[in-house]
């Protein structure tokens, strides 16, 4: 008997040729469709319930992850094509590999949704609806995902938000309940350890046993046709519930890393799954366990029975023998060959730039599949050529995005104001403000003018500002936040201010106030002075949106890279005096660093008196249209720290986009010199002008 889903379809389509209303005769009949048919039921029936112990099979997962609703290869913050990113030209990548590997499966890992100014235009400027899916699901589905799971920024518009455009009824409470499904993905989206608070229930489908017909080698060299189970579970990191807190607190909670996998794994492997695949929205990390850690992949990698492991959150690539990324230098991890605790294991960095690949071994043992882990090979593969150049995209993915696209390019040329200056964010890292000190004066004046208004017990407690550079070269040297003198639109904000994050303010004290300070100090490594070879500034493991900063004409202070951490700190002052460790400042900054994101000390969530329903983009956006012209006098030249002077035997160097040097003078960074190929030196003993 025929129980392939093909061959159903094609027999169900015979007989519906075969009615009254079509005259054939019999016989031509017979010969034009039962004899196809037939055939191809015998090669239907020539698939064995249970191959011969000692068949071979080759075995590909296909991953995306951190897509971040970057489909076309463009960049909206620049209104520009981007060849070095995007799903139209991973659509190539993963046609490829089909081809070269007949048995495959693609998979994605999350962070799908959100990301760019096509996200957000989806999202709240003209929200899909019911019957439409996003933009990115579009390319998706036409590129025959097969499954996926979910990423933290999936959360960042709510729940209903992400039932409607992934087609799920979700159970959590207060989630919409509807009586017919949205459009969404083609695939199912799973995911394990996010679930009604209330009830304990999964709020997706916790996994999904795929069946995938393969073509294997029995046991005497001869070619067959097989199926595959292979389970697929999901995992989100539990960060979502301090960073979506508005969204999911009293609605949702999550369950630990290894708990979750443990208790389903084995429910897997009992209802026939051969082939466990965990998709993992999260890295590597060495700290000890905690059920809630925002990175527990390696614990997950503990649990018995998972036969790959995908990978991300953390926009690395994976496996790769020259990062010097702490997760990836821990025990049991093999940076070389893919490996956490044996388990093969690929992470394919962020926005479509690359597609990881892990090809199993399977041996069939007489009742099942089994891979083996020690054959297995992973590894990613770039959409950028040895030659520098780029994979061609795939057509059909701009055409089928093609309005979407327009629209949001039409949105992103809304013009807010203007500015006389150059903003951004190439030497962000060494002092420059003029990406920066905009996005501070946004956040602080909206919290003193809220607090004036509404909360007169902090009225007489200085208002600050925090806020990072979020496009620091971390995804290549077209990745820096750059808007250029001129007119002024929406796009050049999103450029600004990168995330959706929504406007918090926090309450702290001085201490608290170093120690964060201390914290964000951690972007730079610890220079030794004696050195006379070249050391690196930045720890490129130290995201940039965690390079916190203030840029206050009443605040000093010193970053004194030769001291170890927590020690690097100097002469915080405010109005020209000492910060007191008791002295009370409120904060102005986003719900991911309040509420606990990015692991700085005393930011948990407790310390938050006002949580803004107005995001921080929307809050940069008003205050230039308030202010309308931006000056670099008054709006991008507010030096609050600089770093502590250090004579260095041999040259610390900072790496950025080459041939910038112009812009470092621009913002008075007279201490910076040009060494070629995107390398500057640093003259730690100069002062900023």
């Amino acid at each position: 008997m025929c129980n392939s889903l093909d061959c159903k379809g094609y027999i169900n389509g015979a007989r519906q040729i075969f009615t009254p209303k079509f005259q054939f005769k019999r016989q031509l009949m017979r010969i034009l469709f039962f004899a196809p048919a037939a055939a191809l039921l015998a090669g239907c029936s020539s698939i064995p319930a249970k191959p011969p112990q000692g068949s071979q099979a080759t075995f590909v997962i296909l991953e995306t992850t951190d897509l971040h609703a970057n489909v076309r290869s463009y960049d909206y913050y620049k209104l520009a094509p981007d060849a070095s990113l995007g799903l139209e030209r991973t659509a190539t990548l993963i046609r490829q590999a089909r081809k070269e590997f007949p048995n495959s499966l693609l998979l994605d890992n999350g962070d799908t949704i959100q990301g760019t100014a096509l996200g957000d235009y989806q999202a709240l400027v003209a929200p899909v609806g019911c019957g439409q899916p996003l933009a990115i699901y579009k390319a998706m589905n036409a590129l025959g995902f097969e499954g996926g799971s979910v990423g933290n920024h999936e959360f960042n518009w709510g729940l209903d938000f992400l039932g409607q455009v992934t087609s799920s009824r979700f159970g959590a409470d207060g989630a919409s309940a509807r009586v017919q499904a949205c459009a969404g993905p083609s695939f199912p989206v799973v995911l394990a350890n996010v679930v009604d608070a209330r009830t304990g229930v999964p709020l997706f489908e916790p996994y999904r046993i795929l069946e995938k017909r393969v073509t294997a080698t029995g046991p005497d060299g001869k070619p067959l046709a097989a199926t595959v189970k292979v389970g697929i579970i999901g995992f989100t990191t539990p960060a979502i519930m301090g960073w979506d807190k508005r969204w999911l607190e009293g609605r949702v909670r999550t369950e630990g890393w290894r708990e979750t996998a443990q208790r389903y794994i084995p429910e897997m492997r009992a209802k026939g799954a051969e082939i466990v695949v965990a998709i993992s929205h999260a890295g590597l990390d060495g700290a000890a366990y905690a059920p809630s850690m925002e990175n527990g992949s390696l614990y997950l990698a503990e649990v018995p029975g998972i036969d790959a492991l995908l990978l991300g959150h953390s926009h690395d690539v994976f496996p790769n023998p020259a990062s010097k990324a702490a997760g990836f230098n821990l025990p049991d991890v093999d940076k070389v060959q893919g490996r956490v605790h044996g388990v093969p294991t690929v992470m394919p960095g962020l926005w479509g730039k690359h597609l990881g690949v892990i090809q199993l071994a399977l041996r069939h043992d007489g009742k099942r599949w089994v891979a083996d882990a020690g054959a297995a090979k992973v590894a990613t593969r770039s959409i950028q050529l040895p030659d520098r150049s780029f994979v061609e995209p795939d057509p059909e993915i701009a055409a089928l995005v093609k309005a979407e696209h327009e629209a949001t390019i039409a949105y992103v040329k809304t013009p807010i104001g203007d500015t006389d200056f150059r903003m951004s964010a190439y030497f962000a890292d060494v002092g420059d403000v003029s990406a920066i000190q905009v996005v501070n004066q946004a956040q602080a004046d909206y919290v003193r003018r809220h607090i004036q208004a509404n909360m007169p017990q902090y009225a007489q407690l200085p208002v600050l500002s925090m806020s990072a550079p979020f496009k620091t070269g971390a995804a290549g040297v077209a990745d820096y936040t750059d808007v250029a003198p001129g007119k002024l639109a929406l796009n050049n904000a999103a450029d600004l201010y990168l995330y959706p994050n929504d406007l918090h303010a926090v309450k702290v004290d001085g201490a608290t106030l170093k120690a964060w300070l201390e914290k964000a100090a951690g972007r730079f490594n610890t220079i030794d002075p004696a050195r006379s070879e070249p050391q690196e500034l930045v720890n490129p493991s130290f995201a940039g949106f965690n390079f916190d900063m203030l840029t206050d004409p009443d605040v000093r202070y010193q970053i004194d890279v030769t001291q170890p951490l927590g020690q690097r700190i100097k002469g915080l002052s405010w109005r020209g005096q000492p910060v007191r460790v008791e002295q009370e400042f409120i904060v102005a900054t986003n719900n991911f660093r309040a509420s606990g994101g990015g692991g700085f000390p005393g930011l948990d969530g407790s310390k938050t008196i006002f949580a803004s329903p107005d995001n921080n983009r929307a809050v940069l956006i008003a205050y230039i249209k308030s202010v309308q012209h931006l000056s670099r006098a008054a709006n991008g030249a507010a030096h609050s720290w600089r770093f502590a002077p250090a004579r260095t035997k041999g040259p610390v160097i900072f790496r950025s986009a080459p041939g910038k040097l112009a812009l470092a003078r621009e913002a008075g960074l007279n201490f910076v010199q040009e060494r070629g190929n995107g390398a500057y030196e640093i003259l730690l003993d100069l002062p900023i002008n």
